[in-house]
């Protein structure tokens, strides 16, 4: 358990943030289909990317790291299928694609998932495989998966996007390897849309090319180059130490910039300024509040169907606003490491607030808080978001803190450059 210690002034902190999970899990993909050595530079350190590695080298591909650098020696679309099963704990990006890597290995193969990943949705990912010619079965009550392998024949297969975008990303990744063109029909709406477009943009970085139109996605038969990737900064991390400078005011610098062209969660620039709160970055790594400790700004109403990881950090921060807040097109988030809606409800009610689910959102409105206990359910984000309500509110406590290390093994060490501090 974490005490959360509040904030006695204006924020004047330097937090490092670490790579993003979502660009180097991605580009590990990548490397590990192309022919050769690539570099991953600033790849994230975190549980989820661990699991990755581990999986990519019981698949055959050897990845070692060199500092803050993942080296990758790719084995050109060569995928080996390993005598014991594949663990992926509970992550998502991890189990999705190693998953689809792996419908290229000489034979089959068996991943053993863990916690709630065994409740998440799969169903349309295997039977995404299963249009492109490749067996496989879910054992969810034994925690398995497995994917018989063999390769792709290529064709056409429809996968609906509104549970979650990482299964049009997984088997975008690795339909160059297919035997004939693959084309993706997404029908209806796409959630997490930013997401694909990363994949999208990656795949370029290693030489492959995605034509998109009207919800259909193809793919030709071709060959991933090596390449050297610089990872940005997390900016679903940075969402964290923003949201705290809304509440306190003061001045954030981060180490490299935050401003990118793969990530969707650069809106949360955009969303903080619509509180009506005085922001401004001096440079690409600098950001300063000028609400002072007051941390007055007014509530939002915004559509975060796109960018469902600042849903935590904005709905705690939004707790102490001026005015009522919504948050819609979010019922995806009930599909993630928790069910997202009800745990942040349940949590927040603790302390007093007062939320609740609406239709696909989030309804907040300000009311007086008071110090709880508080469970994440090991769900990290909510971890990371809900340590935001003990900067400004007395005993606030946190069970079960090192849930972080699945994205931000650092996390704690850094937020305590804001615990208690201020000008």
């Amino acid at each position: 358990m974490r005490e959360i210690i509040p904030l006695s002034g204006p924020l004047n902190a330097s937090p490092a943030l670490p790579g993003s999970k979502s660009i180097t899990n991605r580009a590990l993909i990548c490397a590990a289909l192309a022919a050769g050595e690539s570099c991953i530079s600033n790849a994230s350190d975190c549980d989820d990317t661990a699991l990755m590695v581990n999986g990519l080298n019981q698949l055959g591909i050897l990845v070692r790291r060199s500092g803050p650098d993942l080296i990758v020696e790719g084995g050109g679309g060569r995928v080996f299928g390993p005598k014991y099963p594949i663990p992926v704990g509970n992550g998502g990006t991890t189990f999705r694609f190693l998953f689809a890597l792996a419908a290229l290995a000489d034979r089959g193969v068996t991943f053993e998932a863990g916690g709630r990943m065994t409740e998440r949705p799969v169903d349309s990912l295997l039977d995404a495989f299963r249009d492109l010619g490749v067996n496989t079965e879910a054992m969810p009550f034994a925690g398995r998966f497995a994917v018989g392998g063999g390769g792709l024949r290529g064709g056409a297969v429809m996968i609906r996007g509104e549970e979650s975008s990482q299964f049009i990303s997984a088997v975008l990744m690795v339909s160059p390897y297919a035997s004939d063109t693959v084309r993706i029909t997404v029908p209806g709406k796409l959630v997490s849309a930013p997401y694909v477009q990363m994949t999208i943009d990656i795949m370029k970085t290693f030489g492959v090319q995605v034509q998109e139109s009207s919800g259909v996605f193809e793919v030709i038969p071709v060959k991933y180059r090596p390449a050297r990737l610089m990872v940005e900064p997390d900016l679903s991390a940075a969402a964290i130490f923003l949201s705290a400078g809304l509440l306190a005011g003061g001045t954030l610098r981060f180490a490299g910039s935050l401003q990118s062209t793969v990530q969707g969660d650069t809106r949360i620039f955009d969303l903080l300024q619509q509180t009506g709160a005085s922001m401004e970055r001096p440079n690409p790594g600098e950001v300063r509040f000028h609400n002072g400790d007051t941390g007055a700004f007014h509530g939002i109403d915004a559509d975060l169907g796109a960018t469902p990881d600042l849903v935590p950090p904005l709905a705690c921060a939004m707790l102490f606003a001026e005015s009522p807040s919504f948050l819609r097109n979010i019922a995806h988030l009930r599909h993630k490491e928790s069910d997202r809606l009800d745990v942040l409800v349940r949590e927040i009610r603790k302390l007093g607030g007062e939320i609740s689910v609406e239709g696909d959102g989030l309804e907040i409105r300000p009311s007086r808080l008071h110090g709880a206990g508080l469970d994440p359910e090991d769900d990290h984000r909510l971890a990371m978001s809900l340590a935001l309500t003990g900067l400004r509110v007395p005993g606030v406590t946190l069970n079960n803190p090192g849930c972080v290390k699945k994205s931000f093994p650092g996390f704690w060490e850094q937020f305590a450059l804001l615990e208690g501090k201020g000008d």
